[in-house]
């Protein structure tokens, strides 16, 4: 399985980002695509999942209301997007599929990232105040 994650870089604090993750090795729509970073007071934290197959996408209550996540299919590739950034964003962000087993699969992934089966190698992302 290859996962190349590319997007991170610096960004001013307001600004915003856009990631990617292309996908290899697996069958996209059998797996939820998710991205996690680490978080004050718990190993990771999963930010956004997204499922190709007749699953929901979730994002954590923490940037929800400035967080989207979509994908092109035919590329094995998603996109998560967050805007408004502020400085406690900062942090490296890791590409994570696991498979899909419901159509909440990526709830799941969402509270419980270490679940997932793969990890990228992650993309730095810096926002300045």
């Amino acid at each position: 399985v290859q996962l190349v994650e590319s997007g991170g870089g610096l960004v001013q604090a307001g600004g915003s980002l856009r990631l990617s993750c292309t996908v290899s090795g697996l069958t996209f729509d059998d797996y939820v695509i998710g991205w996690v970073r680490p978080a004050a007071g718990k190993e990771q934290e999963g930010i956004a999942s997204y499922s190709s197959n007749g699953g929901n996408n979730y994002y954590a209550e923490t940037v929800e209301a400035r967080s989207t996540i979509s994908s092109d299919d035919a590329k094995s590739t998603v996109y998560p997007e967050m805007i408004s950034l502020i400085p406690e964003d900062t942090a490296d962000y890791f590409c994570a599929p696991g498979p899909q087993f419901a159509a909440y699969s990526g709830r799941v992934y969402i509270s419980k990232p270490d679940q997932y089966t793969y990890w990228g190698q992650g993309t730095q992302v810096t926002v300045s105040s």
